[in-house]
């Protein structure tokens, strides 16, 4: 688990992925939702079978990782409470009351907070392609989500403006955190904090899940295919959650979090496209138009890192 030197490349193509698993995430989970399981129990199971997996790759791998201080459980409870589970809890309680594209679109108005805050607070100056590239995708999302036809729940705005926070804090503590730890074991507390957290507090009942071999109906244009439950909270808990959380936090290691956070409003155009492809929700011709800005923003982005990096090495 030793982490070479910084590969900006490989930080936008984890970056980019993760956004993909998580935008088909949000498929996922509406499918498993609409079948009768809890969406606080969504949350928790999320939290819970990534710490195990994060924790079983740390015992192969190099359990001596699994050393910590306490000077250091407070930054991580803090990572896992709140860039985690509250992160978690915002934006499903978000969804519930918003189209998921615009819960979506306040969250990562991050991608504009992050780099504020880290010239504030860290005196870390974003180049002008990654405003850019900011600008480009933000305006992007704006036409994904055509917000502009929806009457909004004040309440749900207040979620999402808090899951916009979550993600700030999210990012910037995940840089912080790991550059004195690996990203598998800090994977593992900080999902393992979240997940002891939610079930002590929130305390989902697990009688009132339907049966793990009860079937499950993939819906919308895959109506007819039947898988039972587990296969699709398997598929949950592996690929709509640790997959994309591991590529979150390696990413971090090669791309700084204003970077991440630009990248990560691909998950909005990834979550539109998944749920035409999958749940037969239209996209409109000017949505395409704004997943190709937001595309572009990204790029132009990535082009002006890597034009720093190579001004660097001069």
């Amino acid at each position: 688990m030793v982490h070479g030197k910084r590969n900006p490349n490989l930080g936008w193509f984890l970056t980019i992925a993760s956004s993909l698993f998580f935008g088909l995430n949000a498929s996922t989970s509406k499918v498993l939702v609409h079948a009768g399981v809890e969406p606080n129990f969504v949350v928790g199971f999320r939290s819970a079978s990534t710490a195990v997996l994060a924790l079983a790759l740390v015992l192969f791998w190099n359990p001596q990782a699994l050393k910590v201080s306490w000077r250091e459980l407070p930054l991580l409870i803090a990572f896992g409470v709140i860039g985690i589970t509250l992160m978690q809890w915002t934006y499903t309680n978000a969804v519930s009351r918003l189209p998921v594209g615009i819960s979506l679109l306040i969250e990562y108005t991050a991608s504009v907070v992050i780099p504020v805050v880290n010239w504030l607070l860290f005196r870390k100056k974003a180049g002008k392609g990654i405003w850019l590239g900011i600008a480009l995708s933000f305006v992007g999302v704006i036409i994904v989500s055509q917000f502009w036809h929806e009457s909004l729940d004040p309440v749900g705005l207040a979620f999402a403006v808090g899951a916009m926070l979550c993600v700030t804090f999210y990012f910037l503590i995940a840089e912080h955190t790991q550059n004195s730890r690996d990203s598998y074991s800090t994977l593992f507390y900080t999902m393992a904090i979240s997940a002891v957290f939610w079930f002590t507090f929130v305390h989902p009942s697990l009688a009132n899940q339907p049966a793990l071999n009860s079937p499950l109906n993939l819906t919308g244009n895959l109506s007819g295919v039947v898988v039972p439950l587990w296969v699709g909270l398997l598929w949950l808990g592996v690929m709509g959650s640790f997959v994309p959380m591991l590529f979150n936090y390696l990413a971090l290691r090669h791309l700084h979090s204003t970077g991440v956070g630009l990248a990560s409003i691909s998950e909005v155009v990834f979550a539109f496209i998944f749920g035409s492809l999958w749940l037969g929700e239209v996209i409109s011709g000017i949505q395409g138009i704004g997943a190709v800005l937001v595309t572009g923003g990204i790029i132009v982005a990535q082009l002006s890192t890597r034009s720093k990096k190579l001004e660097e090495s001069k």
